[in-house]
């Protein structure tokens, strides 16, 4: 775990190196052999001083946040952080000097250990990132970080490092007085041992008589104002949804004039009540543990080769297929761009152009970098270019026997031995699968737009998708640096599917008569990135109409259409407002300006008697895990882990929740099919909790984790 030598000087070299690991972490294992290595140079009288640094890449990383899991009392998580602080401050007291050589990125618990170095140093290094990130995991520092970061730096500055979670390069580090030193890498070991050489103190600020901390105490009316105001920031940012963000700034206002002891145990406390909040597990186990299994490709069949990828086809150079060939080029792959004619194909590789020259002008990429990325794109109207490549993205309209047609010109082209994928969104994969000569090779690869900012692929199997045409998708996926979430064949899939009952309940509440201000606040409020009536502008409405009459067309008599079937088609057929694209929509958009159509006040007339938010944010929040419900029973996802990292890529879901069927443990179920019950009765029978729920009420179980 820890590395340990002492140099010709008398300097020990503490150096962190947990094995199978890539980055260090603060398990208990590691943290008892650090202390056991320190406690050992302390002990030495030849000893001069300690450098502590690690083996590996990086600094270290953090807690291993899977111990905030093993015990959820807010006891035991108070009494874990006051362990660690108590380990740090009798090491930082023990009277030798120690310097955190930072070599690398040095994270919540890792920079925590650092600050309790008496000196720090990091190596000039432009990837290295410095911070504690605590609060996007719902907790904050509970290894005297909170504490001594206000001690390192005004408080003006640690404020929004601990409530945002800023990530800092090195030089920014060095100016808020984070680290006191930044060197080259190759220098860094030799610096801090001069610097113990040199008759560094083993002392910390706190620790010196007359010490104040930067920027005043909490008495001061400059900090008293400044707080009330990050106060108000945090209520406005978050909505109430996340308790982390208040914590800390109530710790910080406890804590800032305290002495060290007082401080210390002022940060346990709100950080045990803190980490025992179901937001916090949430944030945990799917905003963290869950997607970075997505990422590593847990549910790849581990007997499949690994797939390699050199040269990519994506037919349709509209808005997702030019975004697909961007993310191709942009990950290093040869892609060719198809559309019917190569003016339009050509308008497609624009978009990329268009892309890479903001970046370079953001400083992201320079010029030669550009070219290169644009000299991997080669737009076309020919067929045969598709020669050669490992996989070809169909991305063209989304229209059945204009997808069969693309579908078999790239057979005749290619053979049909190469993976081929569909990035439609609603129609069924098995269907659009028989247009493939080897439908066991055929899958769907569902995209989101912005296809440069959005990181979740769906990962369609169809009916007839084999292992190993599953696996080298996940490989592609992976590819292109993006994170897969694999779903069964259904209409709507999953996301698609779950998404719409956000946006269509919203029209159900505005044809009821809801105020249509209330039901776009409590969207928001739920902490979904746009109100209900926003978002259906940002889809499109004419697309959501071409969604129902195509579902009708396929479904005949047995097709139940959406509650919002009559807003759209009012919209759509009467009004011609169709969406953000069109200019007006339920909004009204000019002058790069969103408002509310007045006219909805003429259509939909509003009720006498209004809900209250809760209420709203209620059925907006419920009707996505009922169905979501539904799709789990289906087998349209398998597990609840799936559903979550899903709705949280896909759409922006509230990370507070843990994601759309973490929601219903957040609530609880028997609290939730309860008022699932209740609502099916008084809004209809979309509300209807499924069997999978219902057998749970009163059993005390959750639905986390479970399967098909």
């Amino acid at each position: 775990m820890i590395d340990y030598r002492v140099d010709d000087d008398g300097i020990a070299i503490v150096t962190w190196n947990v094995p199978g690991s890539p980055v260090n972490t603060l398990n208990d294992a590691a943290t008892a052999a650090y202390v056991a290595a320190m406690d050992k140079a302390i002990a030495d009288p030849a000893v001069k001083g300690i450098v502590v640094t690690s083996a590996k890449g990086d600094f270290i990383a953090g807690a291993d946040v899977k111990d905030f899991l093993a015990d959820r009392s807010v006891a035991g998580l108070e009494a874990g952080s006051r362990a660690i602080n108590r380990v740090f401050r009798r090491l930082e007291t023990a009277g030798k000097p120690m310097v955190a050589a930072i070599n690398g990125t040095a994270l919540g618990g890792g920079l925590e250990l650092a600050l309790a170095c008496h000196y720090r140093i990091a190596a000039d290094n432009p990837k290295t990132r410095i911070g504690l990130p605590e609060v996007t995991l719902g907790v904050l520092p509970g290894a005297g970080g909170a504490h001594a970061n206000q001690a390192a730096q005004a408080l003006r500055a640690a404020v929004p490092l601990l409530v945002e979670g800023t990530r800092l390069p090195v030089a920014d580090a060095l100016k808020l007085g984070i680290v006191h030193a930044v060197v080259p890498a190759g220098e860094l070991l030799d610096k801090a041992r001069a610097w113990i050489l040199a008759g560094g103190k083993a002392e910390q600020p706190w620790d010196r008589k007359g010490f104040r901390v930067p920027g005043g105490n909490a008495g001061d009316p400059g900090v008293q104002e400044f707080l009330s105001v990050a106060i108000a920031t945090v209520h406005a940012r978050t909505a109430g949804n996340y308790p982390a963000p208040i914590n800390i700034l109530s710790c910080v206002y406890e804590g800032v004039s305290s002495p060290i002891e007082v401080g210390l145990d002022i940060e346990s406390r709100y950080f045990g009540i803190t980490a025992a909040t179901v937001q916090a597990e949430n944030l945990i186990r799917s905003g963290f543990l869950a997607l970075n299994d997505a990422r590593k490709l847990k549910r790849r069949p581990a007997s499949v080769p690994r797939a390699e990828y050199r040269k990519i086809g994506v037919l349709g150079a509209g808005l997702m297929g030019s975004g697909i060939a961007y993310a191709c080029a942009r990950a290093g792959l040869d892609t060719v761009l198809l559309d019917r004619d190569l003016a339009l194909a050509e308008r497609g590789k624009a978009h990329s152009d268009k892309l890479l020259t903001r970046e370079v002008e953001r400083g992201k990429l320079d010029a030669a970098g550009r070219e290169a990325v644009l000299a991997r794109i080669t737009p076309t109207a020919d067929y045969a270019a598709l020669a050669g490549c490992d996989i070809v993205i169909e991305a063209v309209f989304e229209q059945r026997d204009i997808k069969a047609e693309a579908t078999r010109r790239t057979a005749e082209a290619t053979g049909p031995d190469i993976l081929f994928a569909s990035n439609t969104s609603t129609l069924p994969i098995s269907g659009l699968a028989e247009h493939w000569p080897r439908p066991d090779n055929f899958i769907g690869l569902h995209f989101f737009s912005p296809v440069h900012r959005m990181a979740l692929v769906e990962v369609i199997r169809g009916r007839q998708t084999s292992e190993t045409c599953l696996a080298q998708a996940l490989d592609f996926v992976a590819r292109i640096g993006k994170t897969p979430v694999v779903v069964n064949d259904s209409r709507g899939f999953f996301t698609s599917r779950v998404f719409a009952t956000y946006f269509e309940e919203g029209m159900a509440l505005l044809a009821e008569g809801v105020n249509p201000a209330l039901i776009e606040n409590a969207g928001r409020q739920t902490g979904m990135p746009l109100g209900p009536l926003a978002v259906a502008d940002e889809v499109a409405l004419d697309l959501v109409h071409k969604i129902i009459v195509q579902t009708r067309a396929d479904l005949g008599a047995g097709y139940t259409p959406p509650v919002s079937a009559p807003v759209i088609e009012l919209f759509v057929e009467r009004l011609g407002r169709l969406g953000k694209k069109a200019g007006k929509g339920f909004y009204d958009y000019a002058d790069g300006q969103r408002r509310l159509w007045p006219g909805l006040a003429e259509h939909f007339p509003r009720a006498a008697q209004q809900p209250d938010v809760d209420s709203v944010k209620r059925r907006l929040l419920h009707i996505q895990s009922v169905e979501a419900a539904r799709c789990l029973a289906e087998g349209v996802v398998e597990n609840t882990t799936d559903a979550d990292v899903a709705s949280l890529l896909g759409w922006g879901y509230p990370a507070w929740a843990g994601g759309v069927l973490s929601y219903v443990d957040t609530v609880g179920v028997d609290r939730f099919v309860a008022e699932c019950e209740a609502l099916a009765a008084s809004a209809g029978p979309r509300f209807a909790p499924p069997d999978n729920l219902k057998k749970r009420v009163g059993t005390g179980t959750q639905l986390r984790a479970a399967s098909r």
